[in-house]
């Protein structure tokens, strides 16, 4: 059986919109149960993985291939990823060149995944219609390579079993006693009727549906879950089927053109107790 360790906390080495490192406080060690294995299928940031700690065996997995390979090589081979970065520059012209440039190797499809994330406008996570990265740089003073950082991201990701694949096939490898966290990109907006989409995929409606069908596959094999979604009346409504619901209101983070600095509330459901904030 694994055991938490909340007392190791290592930061996200990736800037991720809708990232969820302000969801820290919700993890109190003395609510969670002391489950076994870890499951996160948007894996984004990893903000909740990282919080986590080292000691369990874990089962990482997002649709953005990029991202995984980055993750899979900082596993395995974080001191050529920081050496390929040593030789980068942050500033415009290089900026581009790196954005046009075409990899071969893992190690610098990593390097160049991190180098544009760290330098590129408020860290978006873009594509065009025909998969190619379009984000704008982003004039960020602030050293893209934290050595430390990405070393201390390795060692935690130690027990990590990293994997590109819809959300739903976690099945494969859920047991009872596990907990999985789920931070879906929400199909509405906040408060809104608006549909969002993300990057050129667009996690639907029926996504939202198919998730909740996992949430009780979950609770049916005896696991655990927590999941964060927008509080919008159709997220109550495929949602509620009885378990914890709490609203958690904080700042928003949105950027763009027109950016919104406000308070927004995102909706939290789990069958385990929460941190009441």
């Amino acid at each position: 059986m694994g055991s938490r360790n909340l007392s190791i906390e290592v930061k996200p080495f990736l800037r991720w919109a809708g990232g969820k490192s302000w969801f820290y406080k919700l993890l109190d060690s003395n609510l969670l149960p002391n489950f076994d294995n870890y499951h996160e299928p948007f894996l984004g940031g990893g903000a909740i993985f990282f919080k986590m700690g080292v000691n369990h065996n874990s089962f990482l997995s997002d649709l953005n291939e990029e991202l995984i390979t980055t993750y899979t090589e900082i596993k395995d081979n974080v001191f050529e990823i920081i050496e390929i970065l040593k030789t980068y520059e942050n500033n415009k012209d290089f900026y581009y060149k790196i954005r046009s440039f075409v990899p071969i190797t893992s190690s610098e499809k990593a390097a160049r995944f991190i180098f544009l994330n760290q330098t590129s406008f408020n860290g978006i996570y873009r594509v065009n219609l025909r998969g190619t990265y379009n984000v704008p740089f982003g004039f960020r003073n602030k050293n893209f390579l934290n050595e430390e950082l990405l070393i201390s991201a390795s060692y935690s990701l130690k027990n990590a079993n990293l994997f590109v694949g819809d959300f739903a096939n976690i099945k494969n490898n859920l047991n009872s006693n596990d907990f999985v966290f789920l931070d879906p990109p929400y199909t509405v907006s906040h408060n809104d009727n608006g549909f969002i989409k993300y990057n050129e995929k667009i996690f639907s409606l029926e996504d939202q549906y198919r998730l909740d069908d996992l949430i009780k596959y979950i609770k049916d094999i005896g696991a655990y879950y927590i999941l964060t979604n927008a509080a919008h009346k159709k997220i109550q409504e495929i949602f509620s089927n009885g378990d914890n619901l709490m609203e958690v209101t904080r700042a928003s983070l949105i950027g763009g053109n027109s950016a919104f600095r406000g308070k927004t509330s995102e909706y939290v459901y789990s069958n385990i107790i929460l941190k009441n904030v």
